[in-house]
């Protein structure tokens, strides 16, 4: 398996290759303000074509009002004080868009974009023209969402939809500033879904991606992917690429855990992630598999428990393989993560566990990722 590394190239986040909440917007069959395509003596091709452009047409027109470009000017360097002794400027894309669940606009965007910035560094630039900086600047790096507090007049907004209906071949258009050419849309398809086994840096380790084949270049992170009914299904966020521009393999989070997540940070600020406390194998290949009498590489192999973990509270041991969690079953180790990383602090979880040539139950409470995380840079700053 080729492993896909994080690289940030001031406007977007790049992957590099070994090779390389209201109203939803909905279309009738045919494209919005346009009428029905007619033949006129046009084969039935073309004509589908053509109504097919007129539906692109229409999703652009519609959704790109919403649309904004973002520059960020955040601190690189500080002293012991805390002083900042360098700054640097970023740009990407957002989209506005009803807050969730509640009153008020926002814009949503990678945390990467804006990550350290002010509210006074943070300029939003509107399709017409209208400069606005946010009130306030919430982001996850575990996840690699951002949300931006606004306030203005007559604000385009554009709608969610729900991702996990979008199927593989699905057409998608993705909106946002490449290279600072605001406005800009292409299209393409989803390609894959599901994709976590990319290597994203050591902060983003939430990775649940769809794949699309729309170009996304530096410039586009957190710019939305949208379907044809002209709903937000993915906030895009890298590319997988040898040259650093688009090469056809792109990812966006997907918009339902966008919700999720903006809404914990409108709600708290913050984004409570639940963890165990487990090392696991990125690579359980089916040899291994094979040797501890799996059928087939299906589950997170434990490398190791982390020692005072829920983990290790709940007896999980080294070269045990989690199968399940409650009903759900275990794909891989970014699937596991992502399924405990979701779940309430403080929740009891099942897991059905493969040690020693059987599946045995075992029963652990979900700890919290970020007061485990505070507590390791503690211990990490008092060591001699």
């Amino acid at each position: 398996m080729r492993l896909l590394t994080f690289v940030c190239l001031g406007a977007l986040a790049v992957v590099i290759g070994n090779y390389v909440y209201s109203q939803g917007f909905r279309l009738s069959g045919t494209a919005m303000g346009q009428s029905p395509a007619s033949n006129n003596g046009l084969s039935g091709t073309i004509a589908d074509l053509t109504a097919l452009s007129d539906r692109f047409e229409s999703v652009a027109r519609f959704v790109l009002p919403s649309v904004v470009s973002i520059e960020a000017k955040k601190p690189v360097t500080t002293n012991a004080t805390g002083t900042t002794l360098r700054t640097t400027e970023d740009s990407g894309t957002g989209v506005i868009v009803a807050a969730i669940d509640g009153p008020g606009i926002v814009v949503i965007t990678n945390n990467h974009v804006v990550a350290g910035a002010r509210p006074d560094q943070v300029h939003i630039n509107l399709a017409d023209g209208r400069l606005l900086r946010p009130t306030a600047v919430l982001g996850d790096p575990e996840t690699d969402v951002a949300v931006l507090k606004v306030e203005g007049v007559n604000l385009p907004q554009a709608t969610f939809g729900d991702s996990d209906r979008s199927r593989i071949g699905q057409w998608v258009l993705a909106l946002g500033s490449p290279f600072g050419l605001s406005q800009s849309v292409t299209h393409g398809i989803i390609s894959a879904r599901d994709r976590g086994q990319v290597m994203l840096g050591n902060s983003i380790r939430v990775k649940d991606f769809i794949q699309t084949d729309a170009a996304i270049n530096p410039g586009s992170s957190g710019g939305p992917l949208v379907n044809l009914n002209g709903e937000i299904i993915g906030i895009n966020t890298a590319i997988a690429s040898q040259s650093g521009s688009s090469a056809g393999v792109s990812f966006s989070i997907p918009s339902n855990l966008v919700r999720r997540v903006a809404k914990q940070l409108l709600t708290t600020g913050v984004v409570a992630h639940g963890y165990l406390g487990l090392q696991l194998n990125a690579a359980f290949e089916p040899a291994s598999a094979i040797s501890l009498g799996l059928p087939r590489a299906q589950g997170a192999k434990i490398d190791g428990v982390m020692p005072e973990s829920p983990a290790a509270k709940a007896g999980l041991r080294a070269n045990d393989v989690v199968l399940q969690v409650e009903s759900v079953p275990v794909r891989n180790d970014n699937h596991l993560i992502n399924l405990i990383s979701m779940m309430p602090v403080g929740q009891k979880v099942k897991l059905q566990v493969w040690r020693e040539r059987k599946a045995i139950a075992v029963e652990a409470i979900v700890g919290d990722w970020n007061s485990s995380a505070a507590k390791n840079r503690t211990k990490a700053t008092s060591a001699p």
